[in-house]
């Protein structure tokens, strides 16, 4: 019997194609995004109509206004759900079809 590594968290890791589903669960369908207010690059997932995935791929707090003004007046980033700005541009992507909407 071969020993799987542990996780980071202790537990034991995780079998390789198990690893190869995750990281197809968590990238496929991700499209680029630049937010029409600030120009921020994230990568976003429409599963449904209301439901969108956003991975950022800087840190929001750094590159977006929103985050950066909550950060500056004491709050914590982690209470906002996104950008609200971001949000619309993601919304006017997808009606101009640039970011579609998974069928599945």
């Amino acid at each position: 019997m071969t020993q799987q590594p542990d996780s980071t968290l202790g537990q034991p890791g995780a079998r390789p194609d198990s690893l190869a589903d995750r990281h197809e669960f968590l990238t496929s369908g991700l499209t680029p995004h630049d937010c029409e207010s600030c120009g921020t690059r994230v990568l976003v997932k429409k599963n449904s109509p209301k439901h969108t995935s956003i991975q950022w791929t800087t840190d929001a707090g750094e590159s977006c206004p929103v985050f950066a003004e909550q950060l500056t007046s004491g709050g914590s980033a982690a209470f906002l759900d996104t950008c609200p700005k971001l949000a619309d541009s993601i919304q006017r992507a997808v009606r101009n079809g640039e970011v579609e909407v998974s069928s599945e």
